[in-house]
């Protein structure tokens, strides 16, 4: 007769505790806190006195890192919802970062990456206005992932670290003040800089998610225009909405309630976990058009309804070329021609004879 198995008995131990980190921890620091931690006290290292030490650590490493039980542990403890990980994550088998190589140290650097951090300061003094904007909206990687990391890093890797942070802050200058600039330069800095100890501590699909953390904030705003793709559209819209006439810019405000906009539509392909840069392009985008639109003649709630209406259309501009032409034409059709005309028709070109 089949039995159901009978459920593992909830570990009296504070499994958090036991890997020494906080219960928002992501899947990739708990990975990283139990390799490091079993380095230091495995039977083998510390002894036979480290093996109740070793089996407590591969308990809390057992249940944390499968999600199921993850889930149950916080619950049971009253952890669920206050401060626990709320992400279910990618499963292992699964995961692979777009456009990522996944084999085997495919990540590896040089173990004294001087190149590297040499020319990342040296970009510094560089980053165009349109970038320093991107980095403040980037999604930063979180401080406590960054904490969790420092605590298994071998110190003399720690203070080039700090050295190059503080080297970073100064070349910023003030943009180091602006929220998010910092943690992105800095996350980048820590994957340059402590790639040797990673790609040694922790294995696939660990180390690429932990690799897109770090250089999150970075990818999505360095080397990047403005508004994506579509910044030629976006810039048109700008334009106009800069020389709207007072009746103009009261028809924009006419289609800028709440009512008749609803929830800004985003394309079904798109992941914005996978691809905050194009969140990042609408972002600005939004807050460029509204602020293009002028106050002059207008009450404070008929100027807001215009600048909302101005941002969403901006918003569908930036994502023109993910929507199905269709679903972007009806979004689009309060605004349509008066405020962003129709592109024209490819001229035909006559076969050559």
């Amino acid at each position: 007769m089949w039995r159901v198995p009978p459920r593992p008995t909830l570990p009296a131990d504070d499994l958090y505790a036991r890997l020494e980190v906080p219960p928002t921890a992501s899947p990739e620091a708990i990975e990283l806190a139990w390799r490091a931690l079993l380095r230091q006290h495995h039977p083998d290292i510390a002894g036979p006195e480290g093996l109740d030490t070793a089996k407590r650590i591969n308990v809390a490493h057992d249940w944390l890192s499968d999600p199921g039980l993850r889930a149950r542990y916080d619950r049971e403890r009253g952890l669920a919802g206050r401060g626990s990980w709320r992400g279910p994550g990618p499963r292992d088998g699964d995961y692979q970062p777009r456009g990522a190589d996944v084999r085997p140290g495919a990540h590896r650097r040089p173990a004294e990456p001087a190149d590297a951090i040499a020319r990342l300061l040296d970009r510094l003094l560089i980053l165009s206005p349109d970038e320093l904007d991107r980095l403040a909206l980037a999604d930063p990687t979180p401080i406590a992932f960054v904490a969790t990391i420092r605590r298994f890093i071998a110190p003399e890797r720690l203070a080039v670290l700090d050295s190059t942070g503080r080297e970073a802050v100064r070349r910023l200058g003030s943009n180091a003040e602006r929220s998010g600039i910092r943690d992105a330069v800095l996350a980048n800095a820590a994957e340059l800089i402590l790639a040797p100890d990673l790609d040694e501590l922790l294995s696939e699909p660990f180390r690429s998610r932990t690799r897109e953390r770090l250089m999150r904030g970075w990818e999505a705003a360095v080397g990047q225009p403005r508004y994506g793709p579509n910044g030629a559209e976006v810039s048109a819209l700008l334009a106009r909405l800069a020389s709207l006439t007072e009746t103009e810019a009261r028809t924009l405000a006419a289609s800028g309630s709440y009512d008749r906009l609803g929830e800004a539509p985003w394309p079904e392909d798109v992941s914005l976990e996978d691809e905050d840069g194009l969140r990042v392009s609408v972002e600005l985008a939004t807050i460029d058009a509204a602020r293009a639109v002028r106050a002059d003649a207008m009450s404070g709630a008929v100027l807001e309804r215009a600048r909302r209406a101005a941002g969403r259309c901006a918003h569908l501009l930036v994502l023109h070329h993910r929507f199905p032409e269709r679903e972007w034409e009806r979004s689009m059709r309060p605004w349509r021609p008066w405020l962003v005309p129709k592109a024209r028709p490819a001229p035909k070109v006559r076969p050559a004879r």
